[in-house]
């Protein structure tokens, strides 16, 4: 095989890659929008989730480097094209959501010349293994979100999944590795505001 032809081969396998990820952009969430018209999509998470980082940084607990965190949001939710999203506080979606998302991975980030695959197949493995700075603090970025959404609709889809404290304390169990700050924010001015308004239920 000559040079242009490999180039021109793995040219295409990086535009299969990126014709097949604009599926993430149908993905729907249970989160609604700040202003409650709609649910968001998996792509607008991510794309939110980056431009947090790139603000938010300067919270974390330890030294990140941001470039590396934003592309590990990007990707994150790719899987989702295959696996589907679960849903935070959907307890039996939970027990295969491994399983789904690690066969998603497989197939998806194999796409890519093997180079690309290897690199944002190990990024993506580092996410799910939460170890590094950049891992901890875009696991906060990922449950910081959905939270400023839930706040800035007023609670709606915690009112609507009838979401009690106890599940929303398990799923930020680990917030704090990435940022003190940020998760005592979340507790004190967003979980236990809407706990007085009766939109997380207590019990």
């Amino acid at each position: 095989m000559d040079k242009q032809s490999d180039q021109k081969s793995r040219l295409e396998r990086q535009l299969e890659f990126i014709r097949e990820i604009d599926k993430e952009k149908e993905i729907i969430r249970q989160t609604y929008l700040a202003d409650g018209s709609r649910k968001e999509g998996d792509a607008e998470h991510a794309w939110h989730m980056a431009i947090m980082t790139a603000i938010l940084a300067e919270y974390s607990n330890e030294k990140i480097d941001v470039l590396h965190t934003i592309l590990m949001l990007l990707i994150h939710d790719l899987v989702e094209i295959d696996a589907g999203d679960t849903y935070a506080y959907d307890p039996a979606a939970k027990k295969t959501q491994k399983k789904r998302e690690m066969t998603a991975a497989d197939r998806i980030f194999r796409l890519l010349p093997d180079d690309q695959a290897k690199l944002f197949r190990g990024i993506w493995d580092e996410f799910e293994a939460w170890e590094t700075p950049e891992a901890k603090f875009a696991h906060t970025m990922d449950n910081l979100q959905p939270m400023i959404l839930n706040d800035a609709s007023d609670g709606r889809s915690w009112v609507e999944h009838e979401v009690s404290l106890a599940p929303i304390l398990a799923r930020n169990e680990r917030t704090h590795e990435g940022s003190e700050e940020l998760w005592k924010y979340q507790k004190e001015e967003i979980i236990g505001k809407h706990l007085k308004k009766g939109h997380i239920r207590p019990e």
